[in-house]
């Protein structure tokens, strides 16, 4: 069980215990539900993986009675005919299919166009370097790639109009074995006696620069130790560039047994040992990494192990020292269809030998059974961890980093809330304030953002991109329809509690800096009402711990019939907006109280030029003769202050209410007794 680029199943294996049974909970890792199906190994079909396009290439009798290429993302597989000129030893298409590239022989890679316009005939390559035998070779992009010798390195274009290769590059450097990140352009080397010297090279735009190397610290025992192929990966995890070793060391009182060390290898400086990850036990291992976790698998416990490098561990000055997230577990058991004749296959699937010896593992999260002929993707399952891991600080802090994340956060919240355990609201503001961080990480990335890009500096910087909304990014609107929505219809928790939760949650924005959006305050003041915690709510207010908003103040007015202070309450805010003195208005003339709202617009300077038929109507609505006599006097005065004339305009449309107003008190009580 491990990975190369030949998975024919040359190797030694161990015997493979039978798969157990599991309840559904107990398994946080598994395989894909639809596996790439491919013809398996047989004395005529080799097959082969291709890791920068994730292609396994199923290969019958050298390809003279077909090849078959399938991958786990490709919607068509590609079938095709080659003339048999002899065991094939590896084979890959060019990034977009393109060109084909198959090696026969140590000297010679071989090369076919897929190009509609151009010919399928076949063209040659012979690397260089004389004496060198080619190790393996690798498509950097549609029509590059480089040939990986014993002796070194050689860069090619490829021509494909002209069927011939352009050397851009070589150079000279003893070769062990060879590895190569597709995501990163990186190409790995092996050099000196022991292998243990790495030397990396980094190509783009039709360049190879030469990275530092570096050194992997072998096993003190044995001393002939050599670094095998087998033993290393590379892999981005948390978007950097990490080479994975696999340590084997026997397990002693001192020592507990094999770890993971990962040297972090950056673009530009020194590669840096960084992590160790303890395995705690001996025997054979393959890694992979799934959604930014390492995983790695043991075969003779037929278990898998899950590390995080993101969480808290233990800083030893120099590395930072991790334990497996959880306990091991096995791989959840599937089943897959039985082979052969239609009659078989018609009958109902077979259980999946997991941790088979017949596996191997590719980066990021390939697993390949050549004898069986399926290929899966691994995948993470982030429900059974929730009630795996009980540190609910720790658990927030890994779901934040998964990708799938936003409902199983959701859903964690939902249970938190449910529980409402005594002495939960600290754990509880800890997870609101975990999910305010990054909330506000992205608000803060998105308006530099918009920023850079009113301000033009983004036309002249390509690193400024704007930011991906990740689902880790729990904003209000999410908590308010999932959780906080859901949480206070419950029945059965206690009012003090709902209470305190919701303005624990409000709190953690306002620490953050994140303006509380206002049907987060009304849920409050609904919630407080509904339990008749009107004290609460009138402390809430007076020492604004729910911000003045117009929609807050309209929905205190709403509660009037409810709380009548709520009335006083609402004007109080509306007043203080300094903003809402036309809804201010609008609310003491819903409530007849004409001159409260005359005496308001006089207060804040506004009396010359409100509407006077507006009061009118209201005060002539309220069938109160002398209030109605008060209002028109305030307005037959203010017209004498402005215009030097008692008299409206036609343009007020008061008419009638001056002819209400002779009615009611006579003409003579009229400043005047004509319209103009």
């Amino acid at each position: 069980m491990r990975g190369e680029s030949d998975v024919n199943g040359r190797r030694e294996a161990e015997p493979v215990v039978k798969m157990m049974e599991a309840p559904m909970d107990d398994h946080y890792l598994e395989l894909s539900d639809t596996p790439v199906q491919f013809e398996k190994v047989s004395t005529v079909n080799n097959v082969f993986f291709d890791e920068a396009n994730k292609q396994v290439f199923a290969v019958r009798s050298g390809g003279a009675t077909g090849v078959v290429v399938k991958g786990p993302d490709d919607k068509i597989c590609i079938s095709f005919r080659m003339e048999d000129k002899g065991e094939v030893k590896c084979i890959k298409f060019s990034l977009g299919n393109k060109i084909l590239a198959v090696q026969r022989t140590p000297k010679v890679v071989d090369f076919i166009n897929f190009i509609p316009e151009l010919p399928q005939t076949e063209y040659s390559q012979e690397c260089k370097t004389k004496n060198a035998n080619i190790l393996s070779f690798c498509w950097i992009t549609a029509n590059e790639i480089v040939f990986i010798t014993d002796q070194g390195i050689e860069f090619y274009q490829v021509l494909p109009d002209k069927r011939s290769l352009k050397l851009l590059k070589n150079q000279s450097i003893n070769v062990n074995w060879c590895m190569y990140s597709p995501e990163t352009t990186v190409l790995l080397l092996s050099t000196t006696v022991h292998g243990n010297v790495l030397q990396p090279f980094y190509f783009r735009s039709g360049t190879m620069s030469k990275m530092p190397k570096f050194e992997i610290e072998l096993p003190a025992s044995p001393k002939s130790a050599n670094l095998s192929l087998s033993d290393i990966i590379m892999a981005t995890i948390y978007g950097q560039l990490y080479v994975l070793y696999l340590k084997h060391q026997p397990r002693t009182p001192n020592n507990p047994g094999a770890e993971v060390i990962l040297y972090y290898l950056p673009r530009e400086g020194q590669c840096k040992k960084m992590h160790i990850l303890k395995l705690n036990t001996t025997g054979k291992f393959a890694l992979n990494v799934v959604d930014n976790l390492v995983v790695v698998h043991h075969q003779s416990s037929q278990t898998s192990m899950l590390f995080d490098i993101k969480l808290r561990a233990e800083f030893d000055g120099a590395v930072t020292i991790h334990h497996q997230v959880l306990p091991a577990l096995s791989i959840h058991p599937c089943k897959i269809p039985r082979a052969g004749p239609s009659a078989v296959t018609a009958q109902s699937p077979v259980p999946c030998e997991l941790y088979s010896s017949s596996w191997t593992v590719f980066q990021p999260d390939i697993i390949i059974n050549a004898s069986e002929g399926y290929l899966w993707c691994l995948q993470i399952k982030l429900q059974p961890i929730v009630h795996m891991l009980q540190d609910k600080g720790r658990l927030m802090d890994f779901l934040l980093q998964r990708k799938d994340c936003k409902m199983v956060i959701l859903s964690v919240c939902c249970q938190m809330l449910s529980a409402a355990e005594r002495g939960s609201l600290p754990v509880i503001a800890i997870i609101f304030d975990k999910l305010n961080q990054v909330y506000k990480e992205y608000l803060e990335a998105e308006q530099n953002y918009t920023l850079a890009v009113e301000s033009g500096t983004s036309r002249s910087s390509v690193t400024q991109k704007r930011p991906v909304r990740t689902q880790a990014v729990i904003d209000q609107s999410d908590m308010y329809t999932h959780v906080l929505s859901v949480f206070t219809e419950k029945k059965d928790l206690p009012h003090k509690f709902v209470s305190a939760v919701l303005m624990e949650y409000i709190r953690s924005l306002n620490q953050y800096q994140i303006t509380v959006q206002h049907y987060l305050y009304e849920l409050v003041i609904k919630t407080l009402v509904q339990h008749s915690l009107f004290y609460m709510l009138h402390q809430f207010l007076q020492y604004h711990v729910l911000s003045d908003s117009k929609p807050l103040a309209c929905l205190l007015l709403s509660l009037e019939s409810t709380y009548p202070p709520a009335h006083q309450l609402s004007l109080d805010m509306l007043k203080r907006l300094s903003t809402a003195n036309d809804e201010i208005v609008e609310v003491l003339l819903s409530k007849h109280q004409v001159l409260g709202a005359l005496r308001f617009v006089r207060s804040v300077g506004s009396h010359d030029n409100i509407s006077a038929r507006k009061f009118l109507d209201a005060a002539r609505q309220t069938g109160d003769a002398m209030l109605f006599y008060t209002t028109f006097k305030f307005f037959e005065q203010r017209n004498q202050r402005l215009r030097g004339s008692s008299h409206f305009t036609p343009g007020e449309h008061c008419e009638e209410h001056v002819t209400h107003f002779k009615n009611l008190f006579g003409e003579q009580a009229l400043l005047t007794s004509t319209m103009v």
